[in-house]
């Protein structure tokens, strides 16, 4: 009988954390929808963003958020795919395979902040590329790695070795197994990682401020040359994102409307990370159901 209720009161104890961890997320999430989206229009999602007069859209750093992240995934996802593969299925038990988990582990554990100011004196500083995209990219990429990695590594572990017996059985090669097999059975926890990591990019302000730049300047849609600064397409102009548009716009105060601008902003922000984070479920599911007929 004592038992019984011990029972019971650890399971409600859980059950009050939960909720209480539940009620959190939800009212941070309403607080800002509700104080955002009465402010979201076409003109404010297109618009170009002032810095002295009212009536600011946020049109070019909408635009600047999803470059990078495009910039940053090509960079990041074949290195977490080459560092997970080897992790978990190349290497073996030693000091070589012990450092680069410690090096993961020590990269995971850094503040943002502290990325943007290595990608500030690395990236903008000694390789000279400036306040740009690509600073960015590869600041975020630092960022972002050792949980790609981690998630890459995880997802092929999780696949049944009789996947890997099966495949050497029938006279492929031990690269042939893990490409064809092995990376097609782990490819829904890896997409799925990827999406995730998509978000935490996509939110991403402080590495942003010391690499990317605090400026969106204006975009000449008809300019197709990659080294133009005016190009939407070049990686080497400064790229001011959502987040750092939040941040500016709070720290300068420099507009009327600033208190409008930056609800607005936190709301599309939030709405693209939920996205993020929803369709990676729902794709890491169908992507399961599709690949294993479950």
């Amino acid at each position: 009988m004592h038992a019984k209720k011990l029972d019971k009161l650890a399971t409600g104890i859980l059950y009050t954390i939960a909720g209480i961890i539940v009620a959190i997320l939800a009212s941070l999430i309403l607080y800002i929808l509700v104080r955002g989206l009465p402010h979201i229009s076409w003109s404010f999602l297109t618009g170009k963003s002032s810095s002295y007069q009212a009536g600011g859209g946020i049109g070019i750093q909408l635009y600047n958020s999803f470059f990078l992240l495009v910039i940053t995934l090509i960079i990041s996802v074949p290195l977490s795919m080459g560092a997970g593969i080897y992790l978990a299925e190349y290497a073996k038990k030693g000091p070589v395979t012990n450092f680069v988990r410690t090096c993961i582990e020590i990269l995971s554990s850094l503040p943002s902040v502290v990325v943007g100011l290595f990608g500030y004196l690395i990236f903008v500083v000694q390789f000279e590329y400036g306040f740009s995209i690509i600073s960015g990219a590869l600041a975020l990429t630092v960022f972002n790695l050792p949980q790609m990695t981690r998630n890459v590594e995880d997802s092929l572990k999780h696949v049944h070795h009789t996947q890997r017996e099966a495949g050497l059985a029938l006279g492929i090669s031990r690269w042939e197994t893990v490409v064809h097999v092995v990376i097609s059975e782990a490819l829904p926890g890896i997409v799925t990682g990827v999406v995730l990591a998509s978000g935490r990019i996509f939110g991403e302000a402080a590495a942003l401020i010391y690499t990317a730049g605090q400026s969106a300047p204006a975009l000449d849609w008809s300019n197709w040359n990659i080294l133009s600064v005016t190009s939407p397409i070049s990686i080497f102009r400064q790229a001011e994102t959502l987040a750092v548009h939040i941040w500016k716009v709070n720290s300068e105060g420099t507009i009327p409307d600033a208190t409008i601008v930056s609800a607005g902003s936190a709301a599309v922000l939030l709405i693209f990370i939920l996205i993020f984070n929803f369709g990676a479920r729902k794709l890491g599911s169908y992507l399961h159901k599709k690949l294993t007929a479950a």
